[in-house]
């Protein structure tokens, strides 16, 4: 094995160029639960990693303190109290993660406003954007905002977290210069390896993969050992959740062996290979390794990442290691959304109903029984219909197309993803009434160009595979630049 002194390098985007191995720093928040973190102290231990070439910090709005621990860090870097190699220059990535709302001009500022002052930068380098339900545009109003400081400099690169293979192609097919995706990748949790990775090679779009390590479950330590009986750190109480979902603790086991066989072959850790496994994957420019500051540091160990590469035999090994192995239902970031909620936190179920819906019901005058809501569209005024409409126990969603706001077409052309923003809507529309998608047992669906009808049936499908409402899909002459329109209706249990 070869002797690597420094971490490999890529391009996320032009002009940011960030180590393959990016320090996460979600951690500061479980290890001030214990009080708060001596903030020089913290400083001076992201000076080592910067040292010693992990000189990239992923962190977020509510990772404890981590935006002020960085910009302490920063703030040293500058002033020449934390001397690093010639020519480095520390990278710092954080997240917004506002609860879904109106995304005003103000709000927006507001929150870029709050981590350029934590981080005592002018420009912060890659802002990525969470959001919680997708049924609330507001991720695209969020977005625009965040564009608009993009141009005015205050925000070097845009980026998401979370965002589902879907919703991030709205974003792409609406303009959005997305830079990035930060998603769960691993061996335990392969969401992203399929139609996530097509669309993000597609469009340059790089992945950040957290959760490598599973928590720290992908290691030596494990191989043999019994299932912990209790489980202290976040973390790891996230990813036993993971485990439990792909089959448990004897596919971990088959998985750590397999693992084990590959590591003595390139005289590496299991953590190595499990690791390189997700670098080697082809939309992945980077993999967040999370540090706990003070505490305990991997880097040595992390840099023989790039002393060795997998070869077919044991990527052959690790399939077979697998084979019984259950993948992890749904799409990337599907676990902050819906069941299983594969969270530190376990069951989000309270956390989302606790969110406001996206609009009011209104009583219809003279209608005991009937309520209604409207979108804010320009057209629901103008032709005097309502988005959705509840009788009793039913309800009942007018034809809804791509349409933002009063006007803005969303994905002008694009089929796919008007169909995805459309059935958003409608979701949205159903809740303000006390239903979900699953309570809905009719569909019809219109489409421009019948060309298209398999794109968009595979939307429906992704939505109502499990709930199987009748349905019915035409070609229809749509008016402007709709390509895809969708009426429900919902009928609520007794």
């Amino acid at each position: 094995m070869s002797e690597i002194a420094r971490p490999e390098r890529v391009s996320l985007a032009p002009g940011l160029d960030i180590s393959r191995i990016v320090t996460g720093l979600w951690q500061v928040a479980d290890l001030e639960r214990a009080g708060p973190l001596d903030p020089d102290k913290a400083a001076g231990a992201l000076a080592d990693y910067a040292e010693a070439g992990f000189d990239s910090f992923d962190m977020a709005d509510h990772y404890g303190s981590a935006e002020m621990i960085a910009g302490r860090f920063l703030a040293g870097v500058a002033s020449g109290g934390f001397p690093l190699p010639q020519g480095a220059r520390p990278v710092a990535l954080t997240k917004w993660c506002p609860e879904p709302g109106a995304m005003t001009v103000d709000v927006v500022r507001a929150a870029v406003e709050r981590s350029r002052h934590r981080l005592g930068v002018e420009t912060i380098d890659l802002l990525q954007l969470h959001w919680w339900q997708f049924h609330h545009p507001g991720y695209l109003d969020a977005m625009t905002g965040l564009n608009a400081l993009w141009r005015e400099g205050l925000i070097a690169h845009l980026g998401v977290t979370n965002f589902d293979t879907d919703h991030l192609r709205v974003l792409v097919k609406q303009g959005f210069a997305v830079v990035s995706n930060q998603v769960s990748f691993s061996l335990l949790d392969r969401r992203a390896a399929g139609a996530m990775t097509d669309l993000c090679l597609e469009h340059g779009v790089g992945l950040l993969a957290y959760g490598t390590l599973g928590g720290g479950f992908l290691a030596e330590r494990w191989l043999g050992a019994p299932p912990p009986e209790e489980i202290g750190d976040w973390s790891r109480q996230k990813y036993r959740r993971f485990i439990d979902a792909i089959g448990g603790w004897d596919v971990l086991q088959t998985l750590l062996a397999a693992l084990a066989e590959i590591a003595k072959k390139h005289r590496v850790s299991i953590a190595n290979v499990a690791t390189r496994w997700v670098l080697e994957q082809p939309a992945v420019r980077a993999v967040i390794v999370g540090a706990r500051l003070g505490e305990r540091e991997h880097r040595a160990d992390n840099l023989r990442l790039f002393s060795f590469a997998l070869d077919a035999d044991d990527h052959a090994r690790i399939e077979r290691a697998l084979a019984d192995a259950r993948p992890i239902p749904g799409d990337c970031g599907d676990e902050y959304r819906r069941p299983p909620f594969l969270t530190a936190s376990g069951d989000l179920s309270h956390h989302l109903a606790g969110f406001a819906k996206v609009w009011p019901s209104t009583p219809v005058a003279g209608r005991p029984n009937r309520l209604r809501v409207d979108s804010g569209s320009r057209w629901e005024a103008l032709a005097g219909y309502s988005r959705a409409v509840r009788i009793g126990s039913r309800i009942l969603v007018s034809g809804t197309t791509a349409t933002h706001g009063e006007g803005e077409v969303v994905c002008p052309g694009d089929a796919h993803g008007q169909a995805v923003y459309v059935l958003d809507k409608i979701a949205a529309g159903i809740e303000a009434l006390g239903g979900t998608l699953a309570d809905v047992v009719r569909t019809r669906v219109y489409v421009r160009d019948l060309a298209q009808w398999q794109a968009v049936a595979a939307v429906h499908g992704r939505r109502f595979g499990a709930i199987r409402p009748a349905n019915t899909l035409v070609g229809a002459g749509l008016i402007g630049d709709y390509e895809v329109e969708i009426e429900a209706e919902a009928v609520l249990a007794e």
